[in-house]
């Protein structure tokens, strides 16, 4: 035995390396790819944004941050100079690693809205897949951007600002009524945050479940919304369980590309949701330019 298993071996083990990655690491690399989408000049800047250039590579460094193309071709040099032109024993003069400037830029400001339905529809499971989404979308912001604003709403049929703790760990019974929230958004906006200042952000998570005669409601108040937001978005928890949705129905019925819905249903889909609001495809393009 190579020292493999639960008992005590007595042959020589592997030798491998570790990968000493950080949370503050992982998000970069996660999130690099990702910004606020139609993010526009606005009369004050104070966001301060930050993202990573490659600039070179170099013998040590991270193990996230190997670069597997030239060190498979260092190895393969290296082997064939001893008469064995093939890839493998991988030593550590073989390594390469990428080296990365961060740079750092102001933008205009910026607020996020995060809206969640609270009512005694979303059970567990609804309020899991809700405040997933929400807590990486905070770690997104908070890796990327500094001085973004964050408002908390909480609604069942009635709608109140919340704080963050409360956001996260509050729950409600009671009707659903998405318009209260909708309303309470454009007063928060009209009374704090006027739009020739500030990028605006509205993101509600629901299960979908709204009350019938307020689903019109709903829509123009979202239509209200996307007059002074850069972008509106929607997120709906399916519970495979029980009820097809009524409300993704009514927003499937505005054409706004500015309107971006997902629908989720269950925890794998809650990194590609924030891709569908985040992923910035211009800057991928660039990259790769």
């Amino acid at each position: 035995s190579q020292g493999e298993g639960s008992g005590a071996g007595d042959q020589p083990g592997v030798d491998y390396y570790e990968a000493e990655v950080t949370m503050e690491e992982l998000a970069d690399m996660v999130f690099e790819d990702f910004s606020l989408p139609n993010l526009k000049d606005k009369r004050v800047q104070e966001i301060e944004s930050s993202s990573f250039r490659f600039k070179d590579v170099r013998k040590h460094g991270l193990m996230g941050n190997i670069d597997k193309k030239r060190t498979i071709l260092e190895n393969l040099k290296r082997n064939a100079m001893h008469g064995n032109p093939r890839i493998g024993g991988i030593t550590p003069e073989d390594l390469r690693f990428k080296t990365w400037d961060k740079e750092v830029e102001y933008q205009s400001n910026a607020v996020v809205i995060a809206m969640m339905d609270t009512s005694g529809s979303m059970g567990t499971f609804e309020k899991y897949i809700a405040r997933s989404f929400f807590f990486w979308m905070l770690k997104f912001l908070r890796t990327k951007y500094q001085n973004v604003k964050m408002v908390f709403i909480a609604h069942h049929t009635k709608a109140r600002e919340v704080t963050e703790e409360e956001f996260f760990t509050k729950g409600e019974s009671g009707g659903t009524k998405c318009s209260s929230a909708y309303e309470l958004a454009l007063e928060i906006i009209n009374e704090r945050f006027p739009p020739e200042d500030y990028n605006l952000y509205p993101f509600h998570f629901s299960d979908g479940d709204n009350l019938p005669s307020d689903n019109e409601r709903c829509v123009v108040m979202v239509k209200k919304l996307l007059e002074v937001c850069n972008v509106f978005g929607y997120g709906e928890i399916v519970n495979p369980y029980y009820r097809s949705s009524t409300l993704m129905g009514v927003y499937e019925k505005i054409k706004d590309k500015n309107l971006i819905a997902v629908t989720i249903k269950d925890k794998t889909e809650v990194y590609p949701a924030l891709r569908s609001f985040f992923y910035d495809y211009d800057l991928v393009e660039a990259k790769k330019a």
